[in-house]
């Protein structure tokens, strides 16, 4: 059962005259305390090339709510706005899914700006190959900050990723939408029962059970997002740590689902640790300059110290070249490499604390971190 706390819905007038049970796409949005990012992505909504759509708001319990921003967009979308109780993004995305009209589900989050052509792009897709659910991937603005570029880059790169958010070369043939950027059939979402309790990975499970449903699922590539992400490593910490703990709750749910891309964060954090052992290993060697043998204990030592360095060193230095190519700049390029350490060592962390919790350990509850850490 919902537990509101009071909603809205404003007037469109004026707006379209046809009637909202013909919609063909139902917009839904959740959001957590996030007023100036919705009115981006509202401004953004009012200068699309297709128009064929309703946008449903959902207050996720905010204390920083947006309803004076949604009023103002009251005559220029079919909009709607809500407001319940704080229970987590995908939740509160089911309650905007009961509330909606539409042939199709859009599930966007809250910190997304929107091209002129998004919703075109999505028709012309569908109008060229009909499917059930798809997904499309994200970018980055020109306006980002330089964080913002270089959080981005580490989410969306190859060489951290491995393509699997919807870049062009990927490890994984499936593509699976991330709720970010995804969209649904409104009968195969009721008969999924939409987003899952899950608190993290949430979106994944949904897009394992499409494919287990058998139903049609694509990537649309040309239907991109700008999205703004965390502003801040600390928050993009928490949010990669968090992907790694669920991607072994998901293991759980769905046997078989586990594939080689997800284990490599793991790998590179153990090989990380590895690489931090023998720079410590190799310094202390490298000291040993009055004991017997020194010359030996220092060759061996700067041998080891060399073998620990230069995998960091060279995986630094591929990432600075191409992201300074990509953003050009060569400031987003260093904070590149700082965030894909993050990007690569949360997840690695998070997958390997959950591993040996629930795998090694016999934990049979969802683990979860920084719990409060729903829209970060």
């Amino acid at each position: 059962m919902w537990h509101l706390s009071f909603f809205y819905i404003f007037a469109t007038c004026g707006y379209n005259e046809r009637h909202i049970s013909d919609m063909k796409y139902s917009i839904i949005i959740p959001v957590y305390n996030r007023p100036e990012e919705v009115d981006e992505l509202l401004q953004s909504l009012t200068k699309q090339t297709y128009r064929d759509m309703e946008v449903i708001i959902v207050e996720d319990g905010s204390t920083v709510t947006c309803e004076s921003v949604v009023r103002n967009y009251a005559g220029k979308l079919q909009l709607r706005y809500y407001t319940k109780e704080n229970s987590g993004p995908g939740m509160t995305r089911n309650f905007g899914a009961e509330h909606s009209q539409g042939d199709f589900l859009i599930i966007l989050d809250s910190d997304c700006v929107l091209p002129a052509g998004f919703l075109q792009a999505i028709e012309d897709e569908l109008m060229r190959k009909d499917c059930d659910a798809w997904g499309g991937p994200d970018r980055a603005h020109d306006g980002f900050s330089s964080v913002q570029k270089a959080i981005n880059y580490s989410m969306t790169s190859f060489l951290t990723t491995g393509g699997i958010r919807g870049g062009k070369k990927q490890m994984d043939k499936k593509f699976y939408p991330r709720s970010f950027n995804m969209g649904i059939r409104r009968s195969l979402y009721r008969q999924l029962d939409g987003f899952s309790s899950m608190r993290f990975g949430e979106d994944i499970d949904l897009s394992l059970r499409i494919y287990k449903s058998n139903a049609n699922c694509r990537l649309f590539s040309d239907a991109w997002v700008w999205h703004k992400r965390r502003t801040d490593f600390k928050k993009f910490f928490r949010q990669v740590h968090n992907s790694g703990i669920a991607r072994i709750n998901l293991m759980k749910r769905h046997p078989g689902s586990l594939k080689l891309v997800h284990l490599l964060p793991a790998v590179f954090t153990l090989g990380v640790f590895a690489c931090l052992f023998l720079l410590l290993i190799g310094g202390g060697l490298t000291t040993l300059t009055l004991c017997p043998n020194a010359l030996i204990h220092y060759n061996l030592g700067m041998a080891l110290t060399l073998a620990g360095l230069v995998p960091l060193l060279l995986f630094s230095f591929v990432v600075f070249v191409d992201s300074s190519f990509r953003n050009k700049s060569c400031k987003v390029g260093v904070l590149s490499i700082w965030a894909s350490f993050i990007q690569l060592l949360g997840y690695g962390t998070g997958f390997l604390r959950a591993w040996w919790l629930r795998c090694v350990c016999g934990r049979n509850e969802e683990l979860q971190a920084f719990k409060e850490n729903f829209y970060a």
